[in-house]
């Protein structure tokens, strides 16, 4: 798979709030699929479960079954690479472009 098929499941993943509920819960600590399912009573335990899958599949989410249980884990790992990819350089852009527009501004006011 290549890095922009990566990065584009990683957007897909990222893109929907439940998802994103989902992995703020996880950064916390791992959860059980079941215990995850109880922290979202508004939609139900298969929903829950696709949630899983797209974010599994994007390589946010590592299962791990212990006995009859299902630990999810995050993988924090390609956030980071999209930070690296994306917002750190745009960031980084855009601070240099707001340093050379109050350096203009302080130019002209003096």
């Amino acid at each position: 798979m290549s890095t922009d098929d990566a990065d584009d499941l990683i957007f897909k993943a990222l893109g929907h709030r439940v998802r994103r509920r989902i992995l703020d819960h996880l950064k916390a600590e791992p959860h059980t699929t079941g215990s995850l399912c109880a922290l979202f009573p508004e939609i139900d335990r298969c929903t829950v479960m696709q949630h899983l899958g797209v974010l599994e599949e994007a390589g946010l989410v590592v299962p791990e079954k212990q006995g009859r249980e299902r630990w999810n884990n995050l993988d924090a790992l390609p956030i980071h690479a999209i930070h690296e990819r994306w917002i750190g350089p745009y960031a980084a852009y855009a601070a240099s472009m707001l340093s050379r527009l109050k350096k203009g501004v302080e130019a002209e006011v003096s």
